[in-house]
Formats: structure tokens, sequence, C-alpha cells
């Protein structure tokens, strides 16, 4: 990164804990929600400002399924792959989704960090199979079709804002 990073955003978020060590969770998925992602730049960083291990923060960013150490997309989509969703083809939507973005299983976010599309395991959404969410937003009954016109508004919205 060639740029200096701002930390002024991770100071209000440090400030606002009160610097609390035992807060790191909170921490973290603050700064996470800002960012889409947690920027390797806070590591050291919130070790100097909350006196504890760049290890330990780490650690606790690693153990936890929700963060995320690789820049997510301004949208992001979770494909439903669990049994339900995946016996009802759930599998030809994350494929349509992946053509249609350019994505494939190792890339998953988009050059220009409009979309991530991930799969997971299961939203618990079961009767409403096959589903997807985007930002946490639950679409259900899904085909490759209704997925690509989701997109299209997607994009639409991008667009226009």
């Amino acid at each position: 990164m060639s740029e200096q990073f701002d930390f002024s955003v991770v100071d209000k978020i440090v400030a606002a804990h009160e610097k609390n060590q035992q807060a790191i969770i909170s921490i973290l998925q603050e700064i996470q929600e800002h960012y889409h992602y947690l920027p390797r730049e806070v590591f050291p960083y919130l070790a100097k400002e909350l006196g504890m291990s760049e290890a330990r923060i780490f650690s606790v960013a690693t153990f936890y399924e929700n963060f995320s150490l690789e820049p997510k997309g301004k949208y992001v989509i979770k494909i439903c792959d669990g049994t339900a969703c995946h016996v009802r083809r759930s599998v030809p939507i994350l494929e349509r989704l992946r053509s249609e973005l350019g994505l494939s299983e190792s890339k998953k976010t988009t050059d220009d960090l409009n979309f991530t599309v991930e799969t997971v395991s299961c939203l618990g959404a079961c009767g409403l199979a096959p589903v997807l969410t985007v930002n946490d937003v639950v679409h259900s009954a899904m085909t490759p079709d209704k997925a690509s016109e989701l997109l299209k508004t997607l994009k639409e919205e991008i667009a226009n804002a």
C-alpha cells in the first residue's frame, strides 16, 4: 500500500472502548464494519494502543470465522450450500454469479470491490431453500435467473450512487 493508512477511524473506535483489552472482539468488529475487512496495518497499531501482543490480536481475528483479513465488496453475497439448499440446486446459482462477476473459488471479490461471493454451510432458512443473502438480507427460492436479476439490480444501485 503506497499511501499512508489513516488511523483516525481506529482511534475513535479504540477510544470509545476506553482502550480496554477485554473489548478486543468488539473493537475488531467495528473496524471490520467500517473497512469491510481487517486491514493488516491495524494489528501492530492496536497492539501498541491496547498494550497487548500483536499475536494475541491476530489469533482472535483468525479464530472467529466472521472476521476477514481480505478486502470484501460493498455487497457480500453468501450462498447457502447446506443440505436443503444443495439438494434444491444452490450450486448453479453460485456458478452463475461467479461467471457473471468473473469470480472463482479462489477469487471471491471483484477487483472494483463491489461484490464478494462466498458459500456458507447453512443460513438457517432451510424452508426457503435455496437461499442467499446480500449483506445479511435473505433472498429465498433463488434460481440462477433470479440471481442474475438481483445482480443487475445491485449493479444499477452502484451506478446510480
